[in-house]
């Protein structure tokens, strides 16, 4: 297919988030459904409007803050009938958030969203509140990210499924104010933000 060149992989294996640009990059739903979606393999903008669903000029918008950013790269160039086509490619396999701020966890949470309402079969959502002690908490913590990265991929014609894995302890009030005030993003950011039991996300 034209769409889909051989596929190199990408020039870093892990790439660490900790520039603000870089963090203001993954404020965005879309861009982080960009990320998503070069997960595999590059692409070309017109390849990721259709698969996302989105204008060709709003893909263009967001793989540029991209790559101004330093996560993704143009992996290759191709003349095509009336012009050059560029495949894009994540710069990294792996993008590891030491310290997620708000905006783009709700961000990630927000493509995800959009994911699971897209998805052509049935999704499966389950969030629970359990009382673990700290050993046990970091133990069900260590089982999850193993059971995740053991997981053996099928061949390249099997459908691709995300898998959103995540671990936090509920803050505390200190007070009835600060309770109230809490209260409004806990639902969106809480969950990633450092301190409130997530030390890193992975993109």
């Amino acid at each position: 297919m034209r769409d889909q060149p051989p596929c190199p992989p990408p020039p870093e294996d892990v790439l660490e988030i900790g520039a603000p640009e870089q963090f203001a990059a993954l404020s965005h739903p879309l861009r982080q459904r960009l990320l998503f979606a070069l997960g595999h393999r590059p692409a070309t903008i017109s390849r990721l409007a259709i698969q996302l669903d989105a204008k060709k000029g709003n893909v263009a918008h967001h793989l540029k803050v991209l790559r101004d950013a330093g996560l993704v790269h143009i992996s290759e160039s191709r003349q095509v009938r009336g012009g050059t086509e560029q495949y894009y490619q994540r710069t990294a396999r792996r993008m590891v958030v030491a310290e997620p701020q708000a905006a783009g966890t709700a961000a990630m949470l927000a493509a995800v969203a959009q994911e699971l309402d897209r998805s052509p079969a049935d999704t499966h959502l389950t969030l629970r509140h359990l009382r673990l002690s700290p050993t046990k908490a970091r133990e069900l913590g260590e089982t999850l990210a193993r059971l995740v990265d053991g997981a053996e991929e099928d061949a390249e014609d099997q459908p691709l499924h995300g898998v959103l894995v995540a671990l936090y302890q509920q803050a505390l009030p200190t007070s009835t104010t600060s309770s109230a005030g809490r209260a409004r993003t806990a639902p969106i950011s809480r969950e990633g933000t450092p301190g409130a039991g997530m030390s890193s996300a992975e993109l």
